[in-house]
């Protein structure tokens, strides 16, 4: 009943089709663990380059994804520069509203991880404070510290997409000041501007999602103006929380392999995936509430489950998707947001 991560799988959880997957799954994990090892060893080590992209892309072994997130990210040059800095957030004076919010959304953090939970023994819920403790202080734009009672619930929604951010980042790393790093990596850099309190960045990039399925799936992005239905109502939290809770486990960490090393343009060609391969199953929606259902549906079954399969898929269905064209988008979009007023509605 409980995976490798310590998450409960539900009673209706597949184990057939799973097993069958995971034997196939298991041979690709091996051959990539040696050829890891092997590029490990040498002295170079991991630096930028073809080759190593095309590692990353094939997956991380679990045993160095977080010795590999740490050093694409950016996070371990982090570290290094700033021996100490991690125990001074924690040692120093508190904001007393941060510190009662985090308090408050402990126990909603992964309620199906029996590793989050009190009972457990070593119990990661005192990693998981110190770490969201450290950032709120470290981030002050993202934390609690000048938080008013207008932005309140939308700070709120922020908050419960950092926490499982932080919560899966302590399950891999397996270290708290290592997860504050890669934290401060996704939220600081590779996410732009997603968990200010004003979410620009989210809401634009919700946007550019809207434009890139207009012109790669225009059929769907039709479909969505006749019943007026936002992007926000069906992918927010495909990009709070990066894919958590929403796909399975192993596939959520091969998505963030890429992350850490190509940046936030692997979050387009995951949704594009999404949405181009269901696409038929999508246009047979009638309303409103059966396209929200079917954008639930998507990201279940298992075209997601195969994850080997799944990340070929990312890197070839939605056809070219380069960083300028996304920055192109986010210019558009951010300044029609600016324009609508925007930054007070989510």
């Amino acid at each position: 009943r409980v995976d490798p991560y310590g998450f409960e799988r539900p009673e209706d959880f597949d184990y057939m089709s799973y097993e069958e997957f995971f034997s196939r799954y298991m041979v690709v994990l091996t051959r990539r663990a040696i050829k890891w090892s092997k590029l490990l060893k040498r002295n170079n080590g991991v630096q930028k380059s073809v080759k190593v992209k095309r590692y990353i892309r094939k997956g991380i072994p679990n045993e160095h994804r977080a010795l590999i997130w740490m050093i694409v990210s950016g996070a371990q040059a982090n570290m290094e520069q700033n021996a100490g800095y991690y125990n001074k957030l924690l040692e120093g004076e508190k904001n007393d509203m941060l510190v009662e919010a985090i308090k408050t959304d402990m126990n909603r953090t992964f309620p199906d991880n029996v590793q989050f939970r009190k009972t457990a023994d070593p119990c990661l819920q005192q990693t998981l404070y110190n770490v969201l403790v450290a950032y709120g202080h470290h981030n002050k734009t993202v934390g609690y510290c000048q938080v008013s009672k207008d932005i309140i619930k939308k700070t709120l929604f922020l908050f419960q997409g950092m926490n499982f951010l932080a919560g899966y980042l302590i399950l891999i790393t397996k270290n708290e000041e290592e997860s504050f790093w890669l934290l401060d990596a996704l939220i600081g850099r590779i996410l732009p501007d997603y968990y200010s309190p004003a979410m620009m960045g989210l809401k634009t990039d919700q946007e550019v999602l809207g434009e890139l399925v207009r012109m790669k799936v225009p059929a769907v992005a039709e479909l969505m103006d006749r019943h007026g239905v936002m992007w926000t109502l069906v992918v927010s939290r495909w990009f709070i929380c990066l894919f958590i809770d929403i796909l399975p486990v192993e596939t959520v960490l091969r998505i963030w392999d890429c992350l850490f090393y190509e940046g936030s343009k692997i979050i387009f060609r995951v949704a594009l995936t999404l949405i181009k391969q269901h696409q038929a199953f999508i246009l047979e929606a009638t309303n409103f509430p059966d396209i929200c259902d079917k954008f639930k549906q998507i990201t279940r079954g298992t075209f997601v489950t195969e994850c080997h399969t799944f990340m070929q898929k990312i890197f070839t269905e939605p056809g070219s998707l380069s960083m300028a064209t996304i920055n192109k988008l986010r210019e558009t979009c951010r300044a029609k947001l600016v324009a609508q007023g925007s930054t007070n509605n989510i």
